[in-house]
């Protein structure tokens, strides 16, 4: 089923690190034969070890291009209820969710605008993307699809049992999370849970991958964000890390 997925990440981010472990692979091997000095041929060698590993790390660790586990079992636990999916994108964690909680429903929303486009490119439209993917899952009867913002959401009060948001609010500025988290407590029900999962930029593994280029989400660790989720009314029953993120559970 997974293997027909397309969430749509640029090819750098799966094959950057190949295509410079490659690279500097045979500039080595170029250097070695014409005996050039050994620090460069060192310095070389140590680049071209050094993508590798991350090629390795990046694609079968992380694997941006797979279907994630839920992070929590303690998420939706009951295992059905109407989720609501913040900037759900290319259907990742809508998917993540729908796979895992097998009796669950999901409003998959997004802007689907000019950002959408500069992460995934113009070949089809977002919501094309989108509905293929969850085809391709078998669980596209069980989502809906709603093109709106995450700091004005267009539901009513207490509409859902569940709210997730993966690597989608830390793109927006303070006073933009400050908003959507508000609207997040408005729309949940009275025990409603919410589940955000953000990249890790503390992480040791993606500071060695990326190093100064990780910039997701400013570098907020965790306690920051436990904070603006407690500004916003919610309790914190859980926190964690996994695969080069940190996520947090609260309830309403």
């Amino acid at each position: 089923m997974h293997a027909s997925l397309d969430f749509g990440y640029p090819w750098w981010l799966s094959y950057g690190h190949l295509a410079l472990a490659a690279s500097a692979g045979a500039v080595f091997l170029l250097g070695f034969l014409r005996k050039w000095s050994k620090w460069l041929l060192l310095v070389l060698g140590v680049f071209a070890l050094w993508a590798a590993s991350v090629f390795l790390m990046v694609r079968f660790g992380v694997n941006i291009d797979s279907v994630a586990p839920l992070p929590t079992e303690n998420f939706l636990r009951a295992g059905a209820g109407k989720v609501l999916d913040l900037g759900a994108g290319t259907g990742r964690s809508t998917i993540m969710v729908l796979t895992s909680r097998p009796k669950a429903t999901v409003v998959a929303l997004d802007l689907f605008g000019a950002s959408f486009d500069q992460h995934f490119g113009h070949t089809h439209s977002p919501e094309e993307i989108l509905e293929g993917n969850l085809r391709v899952a078998g669980v596209e009867q069980r989502a809906r699809i709603v093109k709106g913002d995450m700091r004005k959401l267009p539901f009513e009060d207490a509409s859902f049992d569940g709210i997730i948001t993966c690597y989608a609010i830390d793109h927006l500025g303070r006073d933009g999370i400050k908003e959507s988290l508000a609207e997040s407590y408005r729309v949940l029900k009275p025990g409603g849970e919410f589940l955000m999962m953000i990249i890790n930029g503390r992480d040791p593994w993606l500071r060695y991958a990326f190093g100064p280029l990780l910039a997701h989400g400013g570098f907020r660790g965790k306690e920051w964000w436990a904070e603006r989720v407690k500004e916003s009314g919610l309790q914190v029953v859980e926190s964690g890390t996994v695969r080069a993120s940190f996520y947090l559970v609260g309830r309403r």
